[in-house]
């Protein structure tokens, strides 16, 4: 019967979050990018740009041929319609290319500048009842052993929220306060101008985010208990 309850609890939790969730809690910088240890893993990080001058840059390890999934999807937060952050990964072995000057490219690195695409499709999230536009989604063939940057910018230099996604095998875990997190993001940030576009949907997150939270704090405390 407990261990009948403790898997039930398991692919509750497992079909309840298909990536692993984070929060970016300070700026992600260039001289300390948020690290993926994994990057075949599918795992998501919540930011936000806050300005003019902001670029997040994220980093992994990855093997030449291999395949990594590189994704930003947009909130349906008021203001965001026309949000279209550009995205850049840098590399040995890529193109010899380069972004925007303000942008840090480490030395001996090339470059592969994943624009957004012209006309976004839409996504709802039943789980968290949130929703969200698709921009760049590509898979990219790793030319070369070594350590990869992603930065992310605005070119125009607007404020927004988005989501960094990396990585396409679910595997459970990310912020157990994910679920309670995610409705303080679901707001504008300060520094956006809302009066271009204040047609934009901004539905907060559903109920089912404060069940979602139980659900993954149970999960993870019977896993520990199967462990002993």
């Amino acid at each position: 019967m407990r261990s009948t309850a403790i898997m039930m609890l398991l692919m509750l939790f497992t079909g309840a979050t298909a990536h692993q969730p984070f929060f970016e809690e300070a700026d992600i910088k260039a001289d300390d990018p948020w690290f993926v240890k994994d990057p075949a893993i599918s795992t998501a990080i919540y930011a936000t740009l806050d300005g003019p001058d902001d670029v997040d840059y994220y980093s992994f390890n990855a093997t030449r041929g291999q395949t990594v999934l590189l994704s930003i999807v947009i909130p349906q937060i008021e203001g965001h319609e026309n949000f279209t952050p550009i995205m850049a990964l840098m590399g040995r072995g890529l193109a010899p290319a380069r972004p925007p000057d303000r942008v840090f490219k480490p030395e001996g690195y090339g470059t592969m500048v994943l624009m957004p695409p012209a006309n976004a499709s839409m996504f709802f999230e039943p789980f968290t009842r949130t929703s969200y536009w698709t921009r760049q989604k590509e898979i990219v063939k790793i030319p070369t052993d070594g350590q990869y940057l992603v930065a992310v910018w605005d070119d125009s230099g607007r404020a927004g929220r988005y989501v960094f996604v990396i990585g396409d095998r679910e595997v459970p875990g990310g912020d157990l306060a994910f679920p309670l997190k995610i409705r303080g993001y679901w707001r504008p940030p300060a520094g956006q101008n809302l009066s271009q576009n204040a047609s934009a949907p901004s539905a907060q997150p559903g109920p089912g985010a404060a069940a979602a939270s139980i659900c993954v704090v149970l999960a993870f405390l019977l896993k520990r208990c199967m462990r002993r």
